[in-house]
């Protein structure tokens, strides 16, 4: 659905896949295989939108950080948020956090770029020090962890504009934001976000929030009408949906290839086209990083 909204990349949010996998909250239940597991479906579901994974903390020490690296590129990712909380990890936005020795954090990035080498991987190193040790030690980590070999630093809940334009003129290279309805951080546009200073920009729990407000609100109506006659509009329709998840490519397929048709003629080679697609993608949100742009991704970890 991201990608049929026009959206070329996104993030698939740890948060989301471990409430809408596991059905569980954010508080270090999700294993990396699971999430290399999910990113290996939603990437090969949607092959021309990029797609970032979160490898939360990256499953323990550097041997462990490399093993999650490679499993989330065979399954097709674009890139991945590693972060230095200690285990086990929760949500940015909840409380009771902890956090590892910021050096110890940056031989798990070097680990990590070690693994990536000269390949087309997106780093990201996020720090979760802004509700630990404070504002000042977040922005040390994230310049630390950039000269480590991230690609972009992410420090997770600033609590007003001025920590995020403080943000924005202390920490090098590349910067993401998150945009986490009812968390720490004010909303904003992509804008004005780029104007402050930031890159990247994910709404990562947008579409799981949706989703569970609209499944929320359908069951409670059936529930209590013992119909949905009078909720139609809360649905998608059977057509709808059957367009969503592409049924008339599949019917055309078994009506090419079915015994009662001719032979079967096989679809030409395509012409490169994913291949030329993604480079178009990838031209373009490097383009856009390039140019201080923001990627307004939104999250996949609806299932």
């Amino acid at each position: 659905m991201a990608e049929k909204t026009g959206f070329y990349a996104g993030f698939i949010s740890g948060y989301a896949v471990s409430g809408s996998f596991l059905g569980t909250p954010d508080v270090g239940l999700l294993t990396p295989p699971e999430m290399a597991e999910v990113a290996r479906r939603i990437c090969a579901s949607a092959p021309n939108t990029l797609f970032i994974a979160d490898a939360d903390t990256g499953g323990g020490n550097a041997l462990n950080v490399k093993r999650t690296v490679q499993d989330l590129m065979a399954a097709g990712a674009a890139g991945c948020f590693l972060e230095d909380q200690a285990w086990p990890k929760k949500c940015g936005h909840m409380h009771g956090k902890q956090v590892i020795p910021a050096e110890e954090h940056a031989v798990k990035i070097a680990a990590a770029r070690e693994v990536v080498g000269d390949r087309d991987f997106f780093i990201v190193a996020r720090t979760d020090a802004r509700s630990v040790t404070g504002l000042d030690d977040a922005i040390r980590r994230a310049n630390l962890y950039i000269d480590a070999g991230a690609d972009a630093c992410f420090v997770e809940a600033p609590r007003s504009d001025e920590e995020l334009m403080e943000i924005c003129r202390r920490t090098k290279g590349y910067r993401v934001c998150n945009m986490l309805e009812g968390g720490k951080t004010p909303l904003h546009t992509r804008q004005e976000l780029m104007e402050m200073g930031f890159h990247l920009i994910k709404s990562p729990l947008t579409t799981v929030y949706a989703a569970a407000r609209a499944l929320v609100d359908v069951l409670a109506a059936l529930k209590r009408a013992e119909t949905t006659r009078d909720e139609l509009h809360r649905l998608t329709t059977f057509a709808e949906f059957n367009n969503l998840v592409g049924l008339d490519s599949w019917l055309d397929i078994e009506a090419r290839f079915s015994v009662n048709s001719s032979v079967p003629k096989p679809l030409p080679a395509p012409e490169t086209t994913t291949t030329t697609e993604m480079e178009k993608a990838k031209a373009k949100a490097a383009a856009v990083v390039a140019g201080n742009g923001a990627t307004n991704g939104a999250t996949n970890g609806v299932h």
